[in-house]
């Protein structure tokens, strides 16, 4: 997953075979994890990612202000169960951690079964899956379980234990800053809150996480910047924190549910004309995969706070099948089995496919204006004459040179002709080196 100098790659399917592999295996030893949006989950994950790339561990402190918004207070768990009369646990946390509603109080009591009752959550629609709640910012205790155990719970007095704390500690989030040529940046940001859930979102953790390994030891046109955050509140404090760096920031991706087989979508930026646009709506269409776009819209993943109105920054997010559109969306469904490697692989596929694109791109001049130049005693063109339709490698040639007028880059020409662009940067520098063609912009 080693880039060479300058990004200009193309991945094999073997390549894509081994990367979706690796990026699930990588998962597996995320998955036990209980996340939340604070606390020694959320740092035993980034300790895992940093096992691979260099990220800065950055804390900010409970009761900061950041914005309209407070850092709570941190919270950890370290057991949770439901015994019935006779002892035997019926609900357990360490099965799955998804039993427990995530940021619960602590509790240790006995009730009756009406009252218990009362901080029980289901999925009365999908009764065998247990669901993923929450309870942040409001004081409250629970469970997560199938609706069918829930029918099934008898009279009987229960023993309910939630171990958990809350303390004055931090939110924590990870960075990883690869400087480039220039200061503009390329932001890659995904959630690390969720606890057992692989598409939603582990997956991105993954993606992001190779996408990292694949460029770090390279020395790419733009900046990049990768950020591991909790969701929400986690996007909320870097922008807070960093509001100067903010400026640099032209094209993101969130990263979010690339681990499904469904179709790719990919949804817009806020702001209109959005480069990140146009070159993953390109790299879609070069892929020949199926694949449909949505116009932004303030709900989802944190793409809504970096494209809030004081920011507006350009940042769209590529999925597979959109949150809340796939049946295991916040439930126990969403496990293991769930994702695939080759939907991994796909997906970082695409991603390093845009990457190649932000790098690649360039405006060109022209350097034999006036009409077409002579190819065919430069080697370039097929002496054979007469053929009723022209070679893909041929028009390549012909419309980088027609197009190049200084201020049409290689990406608009890839868009104008219909050709994938790795096909038109090639023609670039054959161009290029047989001094027809000069570079005069990125």
């Amino acid at each position: 997953m080693k880039l060479k100098s300058g990004i200009g790659y193309e991945l094999e399917k073997k390549d894509v075979s081994r990367i979706g592999c690796d990026i699930h295996d990588f998962i597996k030893g995320l998955y036990p994890i209980c996340r939340s949006i604070t606390g020694d989950g959320v740092r035993a994950t980034l300790k895992k990612i940093g096992e691979h790339i260099p990220i800065k561990i950055i804390e900010v402190p409970t009761g900061k202000k950041v914005f309209d918004w407070v850092i709570p207070k941190e919270w950890n768990i370290r057991d949770a169960y439901v015994k019935n009369g006779e002892g035997k646990k019926i609900i357990d946390m360490k099965k799955s951690n998804l039993h427990v509603l995530n940021y619960s109080m602590p509790i240790h009591k006995k009730m009756r079964l009406a009252e218990l009752k009362e901080h029980l959550f289901t999925i009365p629609s999908q009764p065998d899956l247990v669901p993923y709640f929450t309870s942040y910012y409001k004081e409250n205790w629970g469970f997560c379980i199938s609706h069918k155990q829930y029918t099934r719970l008898k009279e009987d007095i229960y023993e309910v234990h939630i171990d958990s704390e809350f303390k004055d500690g931090s939110l924590t989030f990870g960075e990883m800053y690869v400087k480039g040529l220039s200061k503009d940046e390329v932001l890659f940001s995904t959630y690390i809150c969720h606890p057992s859930l692989c598409n939603d979102n582990l997956s991105g953790i993954g993606l992001l996480t190779a996408l990292g390994v694949y460029i770090k030891n390279s020395i790419p046109k733009y900046s990049y910047r990768f950020l591991f955050v909790p969701e929400t509140i986690g996007s909320i404090a870097w922008l807070y924190l960093n509001r100067e760096k903010v400026r640099n920031i032209k094209l993101g991706l969130v990263a979010t549910c690339v681990g499904d087989g469904g179709d790719f979508t990919y949804k817009k930026a806020r702001c209109s004309d959005a480069l990140i646009d146009k070159i993953a709506l390109k790299a879609l269409k070069d892929s020949k995969i199926p694949y449909k776009t949505v116009d932004f819209f303030p709900a989802g993943s944190d793409e809504r706070q970096y494209s809030s109105p004081g920011f507006n920054l350009p940042v769209g997010s590529l999925m597979r099948t959109m949150y809340g559109d796939f049946p295991q969306y916040h439930n126990s469904a969403d496990d293991l089995n769930f994702i695939k490697p080759i939907f991994l692989g796909e997906s970082f596929e695409e991603y390093a496919r845009i990457i190649y694109i932000i790098e690649n791109d360039a405006t060109y001049l022209n350097k034999k204006p006036y009409c077409e130049p002579q190819l065919g005693r430069r080697g370039l063109y097929d002496t054979v004459g007469g053929k009723a339709e022209v070679d893909v490698g041929q028009l390549s040639l012909l419309s980088v040179l027609n197009y190049s007028d200084g201020k049409t880059s290689l990406l608009d020409i890839s868009i104008r002709s219909g050709i994938v662009f790795d096909r038109i940067k090639q023609a670039a520098d054959i161009l290029c080196k047989a001094k027809l063609l000069k570079k005069i912009g990125r």
